[in-house]
């Protein structure tokens, strides 16, 4: 363990955010450097628990504890070796993650957690600023060759797994630029591209091949790419957003929140967008369905681009300030949090339906009608309850129900589940033989670290069927 006393000594501290009227400015990342004798004192508060919860908290399996003992000791290069060994980017999940980890810390059942997310992003961090992350080409090719279709975080997990085992894999992307949601779904002030763009530079020199604005399923064919490649991966996440079915859905002003925040994304990366179609908050009143990660994200985005006012709404009832009884220790926790984007502003509301949106002559969404709810699953409408509000943008952030079928699954035929994601056996396979899925894609809509994990675990199962053994973790 770290030092025997260091829970008792010391107190939970992680990274500060950057002061609201500064970061509201720019599209930098929130926090703050920490400082890594910082780190090093939070190492410190890990315990010999017997049992390391933290390990089934993550869904990659982080030996965490050994780390955390690592960074306390100063021993760095020994710290990064162990972090990489089940976790192919921690430059994103120290970033992103909500630290499913740290609800699980055996401290956390009646003390602060330890400051697991902060101390792996330090890690990765010092790493990069000592030189030490350097491409890792395979000894030896085994002239099989597979194509990843999909750019997000599974699809480049298995990417990197698979070119470390020996196959010659290309990447397929239907955007201009690699990453997926990496890329394109979450803004910049809470992953900054250059941590994207740094990582794919090393897998280029590992030997990876990239082929971007390539849609499989639409400018090419899928059936070119079975009879080209040993294996196929689909990573393609789950894209379907779930949509609003109420009265005046159509008006103009409605958009869903992913098409919002990929927008900004495109215009922080130099990318022009098309006038005609450009969404933004600027001025306006604006409000946002979903109250979510999705939510909060496009929270943020509209506080950077100046709205007038910005409202969120969420069906669900709102959570309890600590846990609620109803998810103990170690289960991820029932209770309200509060990101950096809530800091900055806007109202947030609990237990309210849409009914309906009322638009100008011009066909301009100007109004929301909406209800006050009773607890789910029912969220029966409360009488007399109702009220409306003045809108120029509404932005759904209500989720996602799946993959999109048109294109490629269709093109394939693969097997869907009962929930529409695409179906497959215990080794990743889907229906078809020799094509493979992983992330949200096979899933539904997840976590960032669980399409990693999922990426590395279709990795192992793709390179034993190919060659009958595999040495990948």
């Amino acid at each position: 363990m770290s030092k025997p006393t260091g829970f008792l000594e010391f107190k939970r501290e992680t990274p500060a955010r950057r002061p609201v009227a500064e970061r509201i400015n720019d599209w930098q990342d929130v926090y703050q450097e920490f400082a890594d004798q910082k780190v090093r004192t939070q190492g410190a508060r890990c315990m010999d628990c017997g049992i390391p919860f933290c390990h089934i908290g993550c869904p990659l399996n982080n030996v965490i504890p050994h780390w955390n003992d690592l960074v306390y000791r100063n021993r760095w290069k020994e710290a990064i070796r162990i972090l990489h060994s089940t976790n192919n980017f921690p430059e994103f999940t120290g970033r992103i993650c909500p630290a499913p980890c740290e609800t699980a810390c055996v401290l956390a059942i009646n003390e602060p957690a330890v400051a697991i997310k902060a101390i792996e992003r330090s890690i990765i961090d010092v790493a990069f600023r000592e030189g030490w992350i350097k491409p890792e080409r395979p000894a030896v090719r085994t002239g099989k060759t597979i194509a990843v279709i999909g750019s997000g975080p599974a699809g480049l997990a298995a990417a990197q797994q698979l070119n470390r085992a020996g196959h010659h894999v290309t990447v397929y992307e239907k955007n201009d630029r690699i990453g997926g949601l990496l890329r394109y779904g979450i803004p910049d002030f809470k992953l900054e591209k250059f941590q994207v763009d740094r990582r794919i530079e090393i897998m280029q020199a590992e030997g990876i091949v990239f082929a971007t604005k390539a849609h499989v399923g639409m400018n090419i064919a899928s059936d070119e790419l079975q009879r080209s490649y040993s294996a196929l991966l689909l990573t393609g996440g789950s894209e379907s957003p779930r949509d609003l079915k109420v009265p005046g859905r159509e008006l103009k002003g409605i958009h869903f929140a992913m098409d919002f925040l990929t927008q900004q994304n495109k215009r922080v990366g130099g990318t022009i967008v098309d006038p005609a179609k450009s969404i933004l908050a600027a001025g306006k009143r604006v409000i946002i369905l979903g109250g979510g990660d999705t939510g909060a994200d496009c929270l943020g985005t509209c506080h950077r681009q100046k709205a007038a006012s910005v409202q969120l709404f969420e069906i669900m009832a709102k959570p309890p300030i600590d846990r609620s009884p109803s998810t103990p220790w170690p289960l991820w926790p029932l209770q309200l949090r509060i990101e950096a984007a809530h800091e900055e502003g806007g109202i947030r509301d609990w237990s309210i339906a849409t009914t309906r949106f009322e638009g100008d002559s011009e066909g301009n969404v100007k109004k929301l009608h909406a209800v006050r709810v009773g607890a789910a699953p029912e969220f029966k409408p409360v009488p007399g309850s109702e009220f409306s509000i003045d809108t120029d943008l509404v932005l759904i952030a209500m989720g996602f129900t799946g993959p999109t079928k048109s294109g490629l699954l269709d093109e394939l035929g693969v097997a869907l589940d009962s929930r529409g994601n695409v179906s497959t056996d215990e080794n990743y396979l889907t229906s078809i033989p020799g094509v493979y899925a992983a992330g949200d894609m096979r899933r539904g809509q997840s976590l960032v670290v669980w399409a990693i994990a999922e990426g590395r675990k279709a990795a192992r199962s793709m390179d034993l069927q190919l060659m009958g053994f595999s040495n990948l973790p």
